[in-house]
């Protein structure tokens, strides 16, 4: 009989802030109702509350469509959902890549077997819509356009409205990532005519990581319907999927879905209801703002210029002579506080600060731009000392 070399005791995490990309912090309630009683998936009460679940992710989103789920899987997955379902090998896809996600796009046009037309913008900037359509006048052929809303590696947010714009009058659907604005900044799927988006849990809804809300327009619907070949995934074919996520109380069994976690995003829903959509962006925005008084304080700046500024992901830069991952680590092993480091482009470069859902607050900003002063001040680093947290309290008040 096989043992293991040693003995495995139950696993306790440390208790962390997380001020990083993502996940971001778990709001206790939130926790407390996954810990319930798990029951079937395809149980009566379990089914009332996937009906009450679509209905609050449609607020999230601010849409009527219906086919608004949340995907059993992260938010990655749900890219894949949207890009098996509504691409065919052959189709010709514009993607605007703007930092690392724009790539991970592209990645799945062509693992799909279509041509991936990239528009590309310098990282830290917004998509220029100019430069998108100069693809669409090249590629009449296009039959769909892709952008990342919010650019989790940057710190960027795109001028969603004015793409799905311009993608429209080319007789183009579009796919959206809104995997960091949701819920930290607005997003508008029926004002802005978004055909299908997808987001993630652990960012500004404050829940675990682990699923991934999507929706679909008719008009995408009609596309999924409509395919000449079958979606390249089972498990994510919509036109299965369909059939547990769809109206009324008898449901075709497609997989057995993440029980807890789904009474999780149902918390989180109630709780951004509860404090309505538009108190949580203005909320996001003036902790931003918070946040920038004590950073700049210090003498440090941000990479994307403000306009452009997701206020939930902040790419501050990296003071010269300092060494960047020994900060994190040093923030992390003597603080309990995690940041992220830059992606792609910007490795190195950048230090990723998020203030998402739960995790936007007060408290946390005070603590992070405390922290980060003394750790650089104690590492020699060319900053103002001690005066970020005065500089972000002035901002508050």
């Amino acid at each position: 009989m096989m043992t293991t070399n040693k003995t495995i005791s139950t696993f306790i995490p440390p208790v962390r802030t997380l001020m990083g990309p993502g996940p971001s912090d778990v709001h206790p309630r939130i926790l407390n109702a996954m810990a319930r009683s798990t029951i079937g998936h395809l149980d009566p009460e379990f089914v009332a509350l996937m009906d009450e679940m679509k209905t609050l992710l449609q607020y999230a989103f601010q849409t009527k469509n219906e086919l608004t789920i949340p995907v059993s899987a992260p938010g990655s997955a749900g890219m894949e959902t949207c890009f098996v379902n509504l691409i065919e090998p052959g189709d010709t896809v514009i993607v605007c890549q703007n930092g690392v996600f724009g790539g991970r796009m592209k990645e799945n046009v062509e693992r799909i077997g279509a041509t991936a037309i990239m528009v590309e913008d310098e990282w830290g900037m917004p998509v220029d819509p100019n430069k998108l359509e100069e693809a669409l006048k090249a590629h009449p052929e296009a039959s769909t356009v892709a952008f990342v809303h919010a650019e989790t590696s940057t710190g960027a947010q795109s001028d969603a409205a004015a793409l799905v714009k311009i993608a429209h009058a080319h007789d183009c659907l579009t796919i959206v990532d809104a995997v960091t604005s949701l819920g930290g900044t607005p997003v508008k799927v029926d004002e802005w005519g978004i055909d299908a988006i997808y987001s993630g849990t652990q960012k500004c809804l404050s829940c675990t990581p682990g699923l991934s809300p999507v929706s679909f327009s008719d008009a995408a619907v009609e596309r999924i319907k409509n395919r000449k070949t079958a979606v390249q995934s089972w498990f994510l074919d919509l036109n299965l999927v369909m059939g547990y996520w769809g109206a009324g109380a008898k449901r075709a069994y497609h997989h057995t879905a993440p029980v807890n976690g789904l009474y999780g995003l149902h918390e989180a829903l109630v709780i951004l209801q509860e404090e309505g959509l538009e108190n949580a962006w203005a909320r996001h925005q003036s902790n931003h703002l918070a946040l920038r008084a004590g950073i700049e304080a210090m003498g440090l700046s941000f990479v994307v210029p403000e306009a452009a500024r997701l206020p939930q992901l902040n790419a501050v830069t990296i003071p010269d002579g300092v060494d960047e991952a020994a900060v994190r680590g040093r923030l992390l092993n003597d603080f309990n506080l995690e940041i992220g480091a830059g992606l792609g482009a910007l490795a190195g470069k950048v230090w990723r600060i998020g203030l998402m859902g739960h995790a936007s607050n007060a408290k946390n900003i005070m603590f992070c731009l405390g922290t980060l002063d003394t750790v650089l001040t104690d590492m020699g680093a060319p900053i103002k000392n001690g005066v970020a947290v005065a500089a972000a309290q002035a901002a508050m008040s």
